[in-house]
């Protein structure tokens, strides 16, 4: 049985924060003595379950989340551009088809979570492309490298029960540890399960995981 480490990434492409949480974990998942779970959740049904809003929802919080976005691109090296309707694209459309896409993908080829997520994310937050048709979530799979029979049966599990119950399941989880937006991680340290919410508490992560914190990119660190 292995010692080291668990953190638990509760995530939704939805969620531009998410992708900075996501790409920092990825980054480091070679460099600290941990083991990390991608854990695609739904970010609709923790905001409605926890009585939390979008912070587009706050006018002040969406005209900082923009400028906020364009910072944190350079900064962590994630080309995240906000969508062109950004109203419609992440509260109408929002991101039920493609997070049970990403959950069926978990279930069936849990190789492929990473590249998948990522390029769902691109599509959203750097192309401004759709996430929600087939189509769309054909191509970011083909591009994840899953083959045209891999993602059209993912797409086709999407409906199922199974799938269904397991996106419901692990966002009810997420809600138990105690996470009311995304990204969340649960360290797991010492047997106990630790919440840490955003995409900016890696150094506080790192100093209770006993590592160090290089940065948001760590193969341009100077230390």
């Amino acid at each position: 049985m292995s010692n080291r480490r668990v953190l638990e990434l509760f995530y939704d492409v939805v969620s531009p924060y998410s992708w900075l949480g996501f790409e920092i974990l990825c980054r480091y998942k070679n460099i600290w003595n941990v083991d990390i779970r991608l854990r695609p959740g739904f970010l609709g049904g923790i905001m409605q379950a926890t009585g939390n809003k979008p912070p587009a929802m706050v006018p002040n919080k969406g005209a900082y989340m923009g400028k906020d976005l364009r910072r944190l691109s350079e900064f962590y090296d994630v080309p995240v551009r906000q969508p062109s309707d950004f109203f419609h694209v992440v509260v109408q459309k929002g991101s039920l088809s493609a997070m049970r896409f990403v959950t069926a993908v978990n279930m069936l080829h849990p190789e492929f979570v990473e590249p998948v997520s990522r390029e769902l994310w691109l599509r959203i937050w750097s192309e401004d492309k759709d996430i929600t048709e087939p189509e769309s979530i054909l191509e970011a799979a083909k591009k994840a490298g899953l083959s045209a029979e891999q993602a059209s049966k993912l797409l086709q599990a999407i409906s199922q029960p199974e799938v269904k119950n397991a996106l419901k399941e692990t966002t009810e989880e997420a809600i138990n540890h105690g996470v009311f937006g995304m990204p969340s991680i649960v360290a797991h340290i010492d047997g106990k399960p630790q919440l840490y919410f955003g995409s900016d508490r890696f150094e506080l992560l790192a100093h209770n995981l006993g590592e160090k914190w290089l940065g948001p990119v760590p193969s341009k660190s100077r230390l």
